[in-house]
Parts: structure tokens; sequence; C-alpha cells
């Protein structure tokens, strides 16, 4: 395997290569098309950050207990899971565009429901709703934005479209400062309104068209997306014969999930042939490295340490957008392996740092030792977010929309948000109960689980930059593991 660096610089050529697909993708489809996928990652950051903000007013004026602001919190996580278990299947069945229409009508109800609530009852349901729409939507828009974008631009699309969860959240944050909780309700449904218009304009994709048998539709689909004058008949034929080749190669008697334990599929299934699956390590991999861990306990993080809660947030919500828009720029030219393994290296390191911070308070007798452990800790809670926005924010769903071919896509996709979803939760519940177990440990503890995925990413994830969707399938499943190039 050709070595390549870790962050290549991006030479004239290639920088030329990349302006001159920007331009021929700048069709109105297209554009239609990913606006309504970054308004819906953005609306998913909107739903994240609204309870932060808003807990005490909302307490307050509908007289709430703990535990029923506890419920309202959490039932987001259940709707979720919910979503995760029918996101494949639905997106299947009715197609992605069709997904997208159900999943902001979802979301609309449930921002409508929270803003006109008299009691807790509704608040619950409109959040389980949206808890439904996320699961399904976290799985939809990289997969919609995989199959309709271009090869060279595939990956910087996708980071892009996900690089607005960020920015929903901290927008909300600061609205929720100064608006009440019922308006700002009303204005995290503004994104899903802006949505709905649009879905009467943006195309299906080709490759779900040519999968449920429209194969005539698929040349004239790629030519509103390519532009008119594009020679799209390569890329029509290469998407329906490959998916035609999936259909006769299938089990008829199989169901889409079993159709993942498939012998076939073990190389992008398995670890060693037999342990895990890679698009699920890779999605895992930050819930299980501590990031909800340090989103919803930075404050506790910042104040155990002797750092100014409101220094810190600033710091690293402008360090997490500076990282998202680095990779972004990088993902279609140093790759996504690449990306992926400096993220994760910063992430260990981070951990590392965080977990060390907290040895040096217990040795805070010493007047350097406490003087220096607020800035080791607000340093290493920056690298740690700034890491994970390079690369392990967007990265692990465009992989993982990358390398499974249309037959599992949807079954791939149920299981691993459903085990995100599940990692998310085991880690947001266990947190307060590590950190009293041991700060130190906990935090050497998800540094373990980084470097661990360092090594699985360096032996096993495959580098898709500049690949169609269908020669990555056909290196991964059709020829032998040591004979693929894809690696």
């Amino acid at each position: 395997m050709a070595e390549e660096g870790l962050l290549a610089c991006p030479d004239k050529s290639s920088s030329t290569s990349l302006l001159s697909e920007i331009s021929n993708v700048s069709t109105r489809p297209f554009v239609l098309a990913f606006t309504a996928c970054s308004c819906g990652a953005f609306s998913f950051g909107c739903i994240v950050g609204y309870t932060a903000p808003t807990q005490s007013s909302i307490m307050k004026d509908l007289n709430l207990s703990i535990a029923d602001y506890s419920l309202f919190g959490s039932i987001l996580t259940v709707g979720l899971i919910l979503g995760a278990l029918i996101c494949g299947k639905l997106t299947d069945l009715v197609g992605r565009v069709n997904t997208m229409w159900i999943t902001n009508i979802l979301v609309i109800i449930g921002w409508f429901a929270i803003a006109f609530a008299k009691g807790v009852w509704l608040l619950d349901i409109g959040r389980f709703l949206q808890g439904i729409s996320v699961g399904i939507s976290s799985y939809l828009g990289p997969v919609y934005i995989t199959e309709i974008a271009p090869r060279h631009l595939r990956g910087a699309a996708s980071s892009l479209s996900q690089l607005s969860v960020g920015v929903g959240i901290s927008v909300l944050y600061a609205l929720g400062t100064v608006v009440a909780w019922r308006d700002l309700a009303i204005l995290g449904a503004i994104p899903c309104l802006m949505i709905v218009p649009l879905l009467f304009f943006i195309p299906e994709s080709p490759r779900w068209l040519a999968k449920v048998g429209k194969e005539k539709e698929v040349e004239a689909v790629l030519l509103s997306l390519r532009g008119a004058k594009s020679d799209v008949s390569d890329e029509a034929r290469e998407i329906v014969e490959y998916t035609q080749h999936v259909k006769q190669h299938q089990d008829v008697n199989s169901h889409d999930f079993f159709k993942l334990f498939q012998r076939k599929y073990v190389l992008s299934l398995t670890l060693t042939q037999w342990f895990t699956q890679i698009g699920i390590v890779l999605i895992a991999l930050p819930q299980l490295g501590g990031l909800n861990g340090y989103t919803f306990y930075t404050d506790s993080i910042f104040t155990s340490t002797g750092v100014s809660s409101d220094v810190g947030f600033i710091s690293t919500s402008i360090i997490q957008m500076i990282g998202g828009i680095l990779g972004t720029v990088l993902v279609d030219v140093s790759g996504r392996r690449s990306l992926l393994l400096v993220s994760q290296a910063g992430m260990f390191l981070g951990c590392l740092a965080t977990a060390i911070s907290f040895i040096l308070q217990a040795c805070s007798k010493n007047n350097c030792w406490e003087t220096g452990t607020p800035i080791l800790a607000l340093i290493s809670v920056m690298v740690y977010f700034a890491s994970y926005g390079l690369g392990m924010g967007p990265l692990p769903w465009i992989v993982a929309s990358e390398i499974y071919p249309v037959d599992v896509k949807g079954a791939a996709g149920t299981v691993c948000n459903l085990v995100t979803s599940i990692s998310s939760w085991v880690v947001t519940y266990f947190f307060s109960f590590l950190l009293q177990w041991s700060s130190t440990g906990t935090f050497i503890l998800f540094a373990t689980v980084m470097f661990l995925g360092f090594v699985f990413t360096a032996k096993l994830v495959p580098e898709t930059k500049g690949k169609s969707l269908e020669e990555i399938h056909s290196l991964f499943y059709d020829s032998p593991p040591e004979d693929s190039t894809i690696f």
C-alpha cells in the first residue's frame, strides 16, 4: 500500500480541479438539494441545543419538577432510537425525498407542540416526535448527499452539510439567552418551514431510482444534477449496471438485515472477518470516546478545574467551528482516512491532557500546578472539540454511506444508527458515575478508546476519496480483500 501524508497539501492542479467541480455541480437542483440537507442538519442542531438555555424558564412557567424536565430532555433519545430502527427501511421503501417530507413534518409538529404546551404531556410528545425525526435524518442526510454529489465533491458537500449541526446548536444557545422559550420553539421551526417548499424541486437519488427499477429516470436525474450539457451516460450506465449486478447476486430469500451477515459483506462489516463492523465502529467511536461527556458536562469539567465557564464555552464553540471548516476544505484533498487518523489522534491527546489536568489539580498545593491546571484543562477541551470537528464529526457517516452497497444500505444504516444512539445514551448516563469513581480514570478510559480507534482506522478503514460509489462497492465486495486496491 502506498503511503500518503496524513494532511497532504493541495497543489495548484487539485485546487483548480476542485473549483471546476464546484462550478460543474452548481445546478439549481443540486444547490436546492444541498440547501435542504444543510437546513435539515441545522434543524438537528437546533433540536439538540434547545433544552440547555430553556430549562429554568420552562420549569418555572409550567411548574415542572426536575423529574418532569428530565423526562422532557431524555425522551428525545427514546424517539431517536425508534427513528434509528425504522430509518433504513423507510428510506428504502418510500425514497429519500419522501422521507424528508416525513421528517420535516414531524419536526414542525414537534416544535409547535412545545411552543403551545400547557403541560408536560404536550412537551414530551413534541420532543418525542423530534427524536424520531433526528433518528431518521441523521442517517438520511449523509446518504442522500453521498448519492447525488459527484465523486470529487462528495466528502466536502457532506462535511459542509453536517457542519450546520454545530451552527444550529450555537445559534440556539445564543438565542436562548435573549428569547423566551415559546418564541425560541417557533424560531426553531423556521429551518424546516424553509425546507418544505424546496422539497417540491429537489430530485430523487439516482441510485435509489435504479434500485427500485426506474432505470429510465436515472440519466434524466443525473442531467438535472450535473447540468444539461454534461455527459452523464457513463455515470448512469455504471449506476444501472452495478445495481443490476447486485440484484442478480442477492439472495431473494434473505431479508435486508440478514444480508449484512452474508460472507460477501464480511470485509466492510467485520474486523478480522468476525468481530465488528467498520461502519458501526467509526460511528460509535466518538460516543464511546467521550463526546457526550464533553458536550453535556463541559461546564462541570471547567468548574472542577477552575476554568471560567463563559470563557470555556465561547472558546470551544469557536475552535470546533474552525475545525469543521478546515475539515470541509481538506476532506476531498487529503482524503477521509487521513483526516480520520488526525482527528482521532487529536481527540486522544485531548482526553489524555484532560486526565493530566485532573492529576495536576490533586497537586494544587504547588502554586505552579494551581496556575497551570485551568490552562491545561481549557487547552485539552479545545483540542478535543477542534479534532472532533476536523474529522470524527462528519466523516464516520460519510464513510459508512459510501462503503455499503444499495441492497444493504438501509439495513446497515439502521444498525449503525441504533448502535450510536445506544452508545450515546450509555456514555451520557454513566458519565457522572464515572467522574465520581475517578475523574482521571474516566478520561484515560476515553483516551484508550480513541487510541484503539486510531489503530482500527489505520489497519482496516478504506480510502474512498475520488472513487464513484460503484467503484468502491466493486472493489470492496467483488474482489478478495488481499487484492483490493481500495486501501
